[in-house]
């Protein structure tokens, strides 16, 4: 019998160790939660404020089983951003609102018929190349927020970010590997504190203090809900026929997250080591990451979905507590209060969160990886290398199919890791010899 290594999700740290490692949460969901409402014209206190209601929404629904956090969805940002334009505010919300209706209904759609359809449509060499792209087609993001400045509207490597990156790779990975008892659970925390201190030193220049020491300190609640919630803006435009016909341009985005959706809860089972398709089950996690959704539109803060950068974290941590997620989302609800905190956050240099993130996204990777290993996956058999090569090309080669000539459709596109998952299962589905893709481990199983 193996020794435990881990925190399960229903256990509870201690709070010298509850903290910092919600904390570490905290900061990984962060950049990436704010950067989509100010690129969107939203409200970056209010999308942390709906990220943490719509992760406690989440864990309650999916009963605690799943330490998933929820944060700003990156595949909305096109859509809104031409609808917010056309038609207002209020109509792209009402737009991100029936995305979540529609994660909903497919989530009653998985109860009734169930997930045992999912093993024939997904094999693990599906599942295991869908995780690898999952990682790897972020590769891009990472490594130029590691190592590139923007010099008019022009994006350049710049010498001074490759070193703060590569110092806070080194140190957080001393960090996971070097380090032992509670230090070696907070790797990302200890690397992110310490690539910033070391900018402070080395280049106090990059770290802007004028927006923390102008922020005020709280924010009123009344002004929260008054001035940057969106709820009155939503449901004006909620009698109009015409905003609901503009809103059906960012609802099948939802079909899009979906595939996003599933390759995460793929990679989650494959950190914690158990079948969460089947408890909680898709379902739960579907219509949790639906409620948080529309739930967050209604508020005026952007799509939910299940966030890489803290699968990340759990891989490396082995702490799968609910308790840790959850007092991260509370403190991302409480932080949407306290002006100061959003700005310190927001002063954190590109090149840390780009060390990191490098980390992070490898690691999902290599959870694929791994899987390719532990199913015994045949790669004699062309058949597999077929369609592991198709998923993987085209998802990290970032392949992705837009509509460009069809006005309403113009800015929606079916993004690489949605259309490499429906490669790699259109594949799998019409080439004989399924049994192949099952790969050794299960076929022994089942003979």
């Amino acid at each position: 019998m193996n020794e435990k290594n881990y925190i399960d999700v229903h256990e509870t740290p201690k709070i010298t160790k509850l903290l910092p490692l919600s904390i570490q949460h905290l900061f990984a969901m962060f950049g990436a939660t704010v950067l989509v409402p100010i690129l969107t014209g939203l409200d970056p206190a209010t999308a942390l404020f709906t990220s943490g209601i719509g992760t406690l929404i989440f864990l309650w629904i999916t009963k605690g089983k799943l330490p998933n956090y929820l944060g700003s969805s990156f595949a909305f940002i096109g859509p809104i951003i031409t609808v917010s334009q056309a038609y207002g505010i209020g109509t792209a919300l009402l737009g991100c609102f029936l995305s979540g209706i529609i994660y909903m209904l497919v989530a009653g759609i998985v109860k009734k018929a169930g997930v045992k359809w999912l093993d024939r449509v997904l094999p693990p060499v599906v599942i295991a190349s869908v995780i690898v792209v999952i990682g790897l087609s972020l590769a891009g993001v990472a490594v130029d927020m590691a190592t590139k400045v923007t010099v008019d509207n022009v994006s350049v490597i710049s010498l001074t970010s490759v070193e703060i990156s590569l110092v806070t790779v080194l140190l957080t990975v001393i960090a996971a590997v070097v380090l032992r008892g509670f230090f070696a659970l907070i790797p990302i925390l200890i690397g992110i504190i310490a690539g910033y201190l070391y900018t402070l030193l080395r280049h106090p220049g990059l770290i802007d203090f004028q927006p923390i020491a102008q922020a005020e300190w709280f924010i009123r609640p009344d002004k929260l809900f008054t001035e940057h919630f969106k709820f009155f803006e939503v449901a004006a435009v909620m009698g109009n026929p015409g905003a609901w016909i503009s809103a059906l341009i960012i609802a099948p985005v939802a079909f899009v997250t979906l595939a996003e959706h599933l390759g995460h809860l793929l990679v989650t089972s494959k950190v914690m080591d158990r079948d969460l398709m089947k408890d909680p089950g898709l379902h739960r996690s579907l219509f949790g990451d639906g409620v948080a959704t529309s739930l967050g539109a209604l508020l005026g803060g952007p799509p939910a979905t299940t966030y890489g950068e803290n699968i990340g974290v759990l891989a490396i941590t082995r702490v799968f507590s609910k308790w840790v997620i959850g007092l991260a989302a509370v403190f991302a609800i409480l932080f949407a209060f306290i002006g100061k905190v959003n700005m310190l956050l927001m002063s954190i240099p590109t090149p840390v969160l780009g060390g990191v993130s490098i980390i992070l996204f490898g690691i999902i990777a290599a959870q694929g990886l791994r899987m390719y290993v532990d199913n015994k996956i045949s790669f004699e058999n062309k058949r597999n290398m077929i369609i592991a090569a198709v998923i993987l090309v085209t998802g990290i080669g970032g392949y992705k199919i837009t509509f460009e000539g069809i006005d309403f459709l113009s800015n929606v596109a079916i993004d690489n890791i949605a259309l490499s998952t429906f490669l790699g299962i259109f594949l799998h589905l019409i080439l004989p010899g399924k049994e192949s893709a099952m790969g050794e481990a299960n076929t022994t199983q089942e003979s």
